[in-house]
C-alpha cells in the first residue's frame, strides 16, 4: 500500500509547534478592512491555536 500524501491546502494554512499544537491565521483579517477599527485589526495579527476538536483532523491531513 502506498504512503499518504500530505494535504498541500493543509500544509500552506497550519503549522505545528514544538510541543504538537496545530496553529492557524485569525480570520477576519482579509477584506472589509477599513470599517474595522485598528485594534480589533492588531489584535487579529499573528497566529492562534486550531481547536481541539478540529486538531486531530488537522494533524491527519499534515502526516505524510
Amino acid at each position: 500500500m502506498s504512503k499518504m500524501k500530505t494535504h498541500k491546502g493543509a500544509k500552506k494554512r497550519f503549522k505545528v509547534t514544538g510541543s504538537g499544537k496545530v496553529t492557524r491565521r485569525s480570520k477576519n483579517l482579509n477584506h472589509f478592512l477599513e470599517k474595522k477599527s485598528s485594534r480589533r485589526k492588531r489584535r487579529l495579527t499573528g497566529m492562534t491555536e486550531v481547536s481541539s476538536a478540529d486538531a486531530s483532523r488537522v494533524k491527519q491531513m499534515l502526516s505524510s
